[in-house]
């Protein structure tokens, strides 16, 4: 055992709309399938290296309770990677603002959100560090 909480805080979910609009007009993006990984570093203003969030389509998935599962498995994924954002953010010397958006038609399986998941580290590694 490790010793580390893996857990999500409130104040480590995005919800502020000034942000979430900032994110959205000023942020970059790639694609780590089955999601579209929009972020943006920001100077040190809201307490946390890392704030998230995940938005599944609702023309794509008509029932929320399969969003809310797509939502679920992403959050989990997540939550094993957020120390690998963390660290991204504190080389960078920023706090950084995430998106995440699924693409997929199809309800993914853990694997393939946890392979996207650790694409989406490398990708942003190269991209920041």
């Amino acid at each position: 055992m490790t010793g580390r909480r893996y857990t999500l805080s409130k104040a480590e979910r995005l919800s502020w709309k000034r942000y979430i609009d900032l994110l959205f007009a000023e942020g970059e993006s790639f694609v780590s399938y089955p999601l579209r990984v929009i972020y943006l570093p920001v100077e040190q203003t809201m307490g946390v290296p890392v704030s998230f969030l995940i938005s599944v389509s609702k023309k794509r998935f008509k029932r929320a309770v399969k969003r809310n599962a797509v939502k679920r498995l992403a959050r989990e994924a997540f939550r094993q990677h957020k120390v690998d954002f963390q660290e991204i953010a504190h080389s960078a010397g920023k706090e950084l603002l995430l998106a995440f958006l699924y693409l997929d038609k199809e309800i993914a399986t853990y694997t393939d959100m946890e392979k996207a998941m650790i694409k989406a580290v490398r990708l942003l590694r190269e991209k920041l560090v």
